[in-house]
């Protein structure tokens, strides 16, 4: 076995500075060390270490070595050959680098060769050949580049494919900027602040944040520049005299807060921007905030943003949003950059806390979006987060303070808006779980549908009660034409032992009718619909979902469901997915936390598995619960939607968790008349939701692949679905 497992994740050379970062494990546990060599002599480096208990988890499958991660930055001249030494107790790993490697690397349009051969298989030969025939080489060509390309690659030319739509709308905005006349206190063409907080910033990454504002497509904005610098730079001499710039020199330093307010105290716009001082936007960035902000009648706008390396030139880890989720947005700051607010909510807010400096931008996020009428987001990469040493972009463990800010600025979001619940951070840095408090003296009711199938039934029912750390609950099976002697001597000990409740449903099988006849039979404040073929894994499932329901927005809340093998069942209902609708994170690990941790957090979704669904029983009542329309499939999410229409939220909690063996019970949907059944309600789900058949998912970002359940993203533009 190796002793030392590695990756780096990405090389870059800045001027005469060779520039990577990855991460490194010692599989002995022993201490790990980084150095840099040319000709056998150690050669001086700088070395960062990282926090990265993702990569520790990935190959341990726990934390015991999560500062695994390093940024190692050294001279590196042309001509000359480097070694990164990793070194443990048991062994050492010599990587070799030169300056022209990293070159090549860097610029790398395709996956190496090695790679290319172990992900094609015999079936694609033959169907690239088939193409080949069919299409010609042109055709075949951009097909093999497209399947061959690198993430980045994909990433950087979708990024220019958006550029390129983005451009197009500047110079229609401009054309009408022509006709309606340039006025900066028109509702039109409102003025943006952008406000930037200094201190200590590189003249280089200064003067380029700057460029990126000067070389905005839309001209009514206003740059204010509060400098809290104590190193000595001039950095008013080298801005260009341009009188939408103003900069004032602070006498003292007042941390980031205190320099935010300094510079939003310039600020004159109708609307307030925030740029961080070594962030790039781009050039149609503050555009297309005024244009969304203007088009919704929103009061608080944000944008998708990425990442980008210190020489501007290595686009990567795009953040492709949802719309506003404000259950998400209590468990990480996913809003974050760009970010634009309305001058008088601004204002109401009150500016920026100092006591919340590490996380004062998710402070002010909760409280703007608490008085904000609308929130809108705009699904574009609009802003560029600068990648650096010190940056928290490249180093989510460099300000470990400010996990402690966030925690309590969400524990304070809580008391203002009166939700009972604790805060908690997570293992992973900058996300959080929020407890909500459940009212333990409600009874809640569980609604078991069942056929047949004894020995299922009771591992369900087992798992309730023997996990189920809820003092009053009931159980209610609603048995439905079952035929062997077993599951009948089973009814019978369950009522004899007072475990559970048997209805009987007579008519034929219809998920949703047997459902609303257990429901109808239920005393509880709370229902739940399970399927009989789950067992309960978490103790305070009911606790879990009870505390989220119980809050008068939310409507629906649903579990997250695994297989017996480890792989996730249901985390989230998305529509459009996969043609109609369909489960995300579908397949993966367990342990994987998916995209952004998204698999992991709590989150408003459009709709959520009735496998495993709770809501308050008034709010079942007001819908008319499940709709018999849908007879076995999507009558779930046909109930989340129309909760959703109600103005309620849609919540999944991923601590709530359960076994599923899916489809023990009746089967798949096989067979033509079962088939058939299944397309028609499909049709149905479709016909009566349309918007999201045509707009999509306002909690899936439509930059994401609507073919996979991982949220990965759809780097294809629709000129180029024809040579795939």
């Amino acid at each position: 076995m190796k002793s030392i497992r590695y990756y780096i994740d990405k090389m870059e050379l800045i001027e005469h500075t060779a520039h990577l970062t990855g991460w490194a494990v010692s599989m002995d546990s022993s201490p790990l060390t980084v150095c840099v060599t040319r000709a056998g002599q150690e050669e001086k480096a700088v070395v960062r270490t990282l926090s990265r208990p993702d990569a520790s988890r990935a190959v341990f499958g726990d934390d015991r070595q999560p500062d695994c991660g390093f940024d190692l930055r050294f001279p590196c001249m042309k001509g000359e050959k480097y070694e990164v030494v990793f070194s443990c107790a048991s062994g050492q790993v010599r990587v070799k680098v030169t300056r022209e490697g990293i070159q090549k690397e860097s610029g790398r349009r395709l996956i190496p060769f090695r790679r290319m051969v172990r992900m094609t298989s015999p079936s694609m030969v033959a169907a690239d050949f088939g193409f080949l025939l069919k299409k010609g080489p042109s055709a075949w060509k951009q097909r093999l580049v497209r399947r061959y390309e690198t993430d980045e690659n994909k990433y950087l030319r979708w990024l220019a494919g958006q550029r390129a739509e983005l451009a197009e709308q500047a110079v229609k905005d401009r054309e009408r900027k022509l006709t309606y006349g340039k006025n900066s206190l028109s509702r039109e063409f409102p003025t943006v602040s952008i406000v930037v907080p200094l201190y200590n910033t590189p003249t280089k990454f200064y003067l380029q944040m700057v460029d990126s504002v000067l070389s905005q497509t839309y001209e009514n904005w206003q740059l204010c520049l509060a400098d809290g610098s104590d190193d000595g730079a001039d950095r008013k001499s080298c801005l260009p005299d341009d009188s939408r710039i103003c900069y004032r020199k602070l006498p003292e330093n007042l941390g980031i807060s205190g320099n935010t307010n300094e510079a939003l105290a310039l600020a004159e716009g109708q609307w307030i921007a925030f740029l961080d001082h070594d962030d790039i936007l781009e050039a149609e960035a503050v555009g297309e905030m005024v244009r969304e902000a203007l088009r919704s009648d929103a009061d608080m706008v944000y944008s998708d943003e990425d990442k980008v390396a210190m020489d501007l030139r290595h686009f990567y880890e795009p953040h492709f949003k949802s719309d506003f989720n404000p259950d998400l947005l209590r468990s990480t700051n996913y809003i974050c950059h760009f970010l634009m607010v309305e001058a008088g909510l601004v204002a109401r807010t009150g500016g920026f806390r100092r006591e919340f400096d590490g996380a004062q931008d998710y402070d002010f996020v909760l409280r703007a979006s608490e008085q904000a009428v609308r929130v809108a987001h705009v699904p574009r990469v609009l802003y560029h987060w600068r990648a650096h040493p010190s940056s928290t972009a490249q180093d989510t463990g460099s300000k470990g303070y400010a996990w402690e800010a966030g925690r309590r600025a969400i524990e304070e979001h809580l008391l203002r808006t009166q939700i009972r619940g604790t805060v908690m951070q997570t293992e992973r840095p900058g996300y959080y779980r929020v407890r909500y408090e459940a009212d333990r003296k409600a009874r809640i009711s569980i609604i078991i549908p069942n056929k047949d199938q004894a020995d299922t039934l009771r591992t369900c029912v087992e798992s309730i009660r023997s996990k189920t750390d809820w003092p009053d609950y009931e159980i209610l099976i609603v048995e439905n034409n079952s035929t062997t002697e077993e599951i009948w001597e089973y009814y019978k000990e369950l009522e004899e032992t007072a475990q559970a409740r048997v209805l009987r449903w007579q008519g034929e099988f219809n998920y949703s009718a047997v459902n609303n006849f257990g429901v109808s039979h239920a005393s509880g404040e709370y229902v739940v619909l399970l399927n009989n073929d789950t067992e309960i894994i978490s103790e305070d499932w009911l606790s879990e979902l009870a505390g989220i329901c119980r809050r008068p927005e939310v409507g629906v809340a649903g579990a997250r469901l695994l297989y017996p093998d480890g792989t996730v069942q249901h985390a989230g209902v998305v529509m459009k997915l996969a043609g109609c609708c369909g489960h995300v994170f579908y397949g993966a690990e367990k342990e994987d936390p998916g995209s952004f941790a998204r698999a992991v957090l709590i989150q408003d979704y459009s709709a959520v598995t009735g496998a495993c669904l709770m809501c308050r029983r008034e709010v079942w009542d007001r819908l008319g619960g499940l709709d018999t329309a849908f007879q076995v499939a999507y009558n779930d999410v046909d109930f989340c939607l129309r909760a959703r229409d109600a103005g309620l939220l849609v919540v999944y909690d991923p601590y709530a968790q359960a076994w599923h063996y899916e489809s023990k019970t009746r089967g798949y949907e096989e067979g033509s008349e079962k088939q058939a059944r299944f397309l028609r309600e499909q049709k149905l789900l479709k016909e009566r939701y349309p918007q999201y058949m045509e707009k999509g998912d306002p909690y899936y970002n439509p930059n994401l692949t609507l073919t996979a359940p991982d949220f990965s993203g759809c780097y294809l533009h629709e000129s180029e679905w024809d040579g795939q």
